[in-house]
């Protein structure tokens, strides 16, 4: 390329990028001196705030209006029946109540690589606001018709909501997002999650009427704190979450993935270790309620930065795009089922071993961090066949090149990594997801 063609290149690639050469041999793009544009930024922000922060906010917001809503289901079923309800229906009824949310994650999960197909990702989130809007209507209205069921199936499509939001959203922005800050921009999906649970937390404190957010008012409980105390602890969770969410999406491309999920882990089981051991003791000494407090923010703030978003954001490194939404239709299927255990037997579970029903999240967290330590590999600033390779040589395994990422080999002989963000948005790329 002589100093005449040079002349040109602006002109090809845009007035934004003045003087760079073209990338490969594509002379419609160019790599920026930042990889943060404002379309990428908006983009993100957009659709975690319509997405994830749903998910986080129905996640919450059922905590403190527990004893309303119990109270709303004893007075049906006495009008209906013409007797209070059993305790025993009551915690069933309940627990149907927090973990069909799940269970409608799961539909939404299994519906995403449907509707992606034809609407592709963008659409998707937009369609997915119809579902939140019918649940927030259906759940409205279940007071005023006197029926518990309307609050039921509306947990139901809200989850739904949710389901298809944790898939199509850590796939966009993954999709969008340079491999330089792939990482930061995955962990967008998980602060706003946090947000929306702090959010919920919020609207539940009693001037303006509250896994382990599911049934924080009644560990709480559990551990000694005053019942008019117990919903500004519970919003200390939410406001930990956020900041451990944040922190970590800050150094996550400094840190690697590896770090923050081993640490997280490890760090979740000695805090639940360590909280068995004080709600055991806590009637031994009147400083060991407190204890345990710093002990369930120290969990959530373990689980917030690393746990609790990095699966989004390994889930899209580790598949190419034809087989991505196979991928999360695998690990949401996983993840929602283990909330619905979760939501569904955790009451039962804190019955009948006490304080003692952590060990089985401590024994689960030393597993996990058991896993991630021998298999994981490094995926920071990796392409999907740099990955594929270092899963190969951890497992002491030949990767055949057919095999290999076609598109990363392409990509290396070009001499570019990844293709602009904003050239995608805009919709220059022939292959353009949106």
């Amino acid at each position: 390329m002589d100093a005449g063609e040079l002349s040109f290149v602006p002109l090809a690639c845009g007035s934004s990028c003045p003087g760079e050469l073209p990338s490969g041999l594509c002379p419609g793009r160019c790599r920026r001196s930042s990889d943060w544009s404002c379309s990428l930024v908006v983009a993100s922000l957009v659709g975690a705030f319509g997405s994830s922060f749903l998910y986080g906010y129905s996640l919450s917001v059922v905590n403190a209006p527990t004893p309303y809503i119990k109270a709303f289901y004893n007075e049906t079923w006495k009008r209906r029946h013409g007797h209070p309800i059993h305790s025993d229906t009551l915690t069933l009824l309940w627990s149907v109540t927090v973990s069909i949310f799940a269970i409608g994650g799961l539909v939404g999960t299994l519906m995403v690589k449907m509707i992606g197909k034809f609407l592709g990702r963008s659409n998707m989130l937009l369609v997915n606001n119809g579902f939140a809007i019918s649940a927030a209507l259906l759940m409205a209205c279940s007071l005023v018709a006197g029926t518990f069921e309307m609050l039921i199936v509306g947990r139901f499509i809200m989850g739904i909501d949710g389901g298809v939001a944790l898939s199509a959203l850590p796939m966009y922005l993954n999709e969008i997002s340079p491999k330089e800050i792939r990482g930061s921009l995955g962990q967008v999906t998980a602060i706003f999650i946090c947000v929306g649970v702090f959010f919920g937390q919020l609207l539940g404190l009693p001037e303006l009427l509250g896994k382990i957010w599911f049934y924080t008012n009644s560990i709480f409980g559990k551990a000694g704190i005053p019942q008019d105390k117990i919903p500004y602890i519970t919003l200390s969770t939410g406001g930990i979450e956020t900041l451990a969410a944040i922190v970590s999406g800050l150094v996550i491309e400094r840190w690697g993935r590896r770090p923050l999920l081993i640490g997280g882990f490890g760090l979740m089981a000695v805090f639940f270790g360590t909280l068995t051991v004080t709600l055991t003791l806590q009637d031994h000494a009147p400083w060991i309620p407190y204890l345990s407090i710093v002990c369930i923010l120290a969990i959530i703030a373990s689980f917030c930065s690393g746990p609790g978003g990095i699966p989004f954001i390994l889930t899209g490194e580790f598949f190419q795009q034809a087989h991505r939404p196979a991928a999360f239709l695998i690990a949401g299927t996983v993840n929602w089922l283990s909330n619905f255990t979760v939501g569904l037997l955790f009451p039962f579970l804190q019955k009948s071993l006490d304080s003692y029903c952590f060990l089985v999240f401590a024994t689960i967290c030393i597993a996990g961090t058991m896993y991630f330590y021998f298999i994981l590999p490094e995926t920071k600033n990796r392409t999907h066949m740099e990955i594929s390779q270092a899963f190969a040589k951890r497992n002491k395994a030949h990767l055949p090149e057919e095999k290999a990422d076609s598109t990363s080999v392409q990509e290396k002989a070009n001499g570019r990594s990844d293709p602009d963000p904003s050239c995608t948005l805009d919709g220059h790329s022939p292959n353009s997801i949106v």
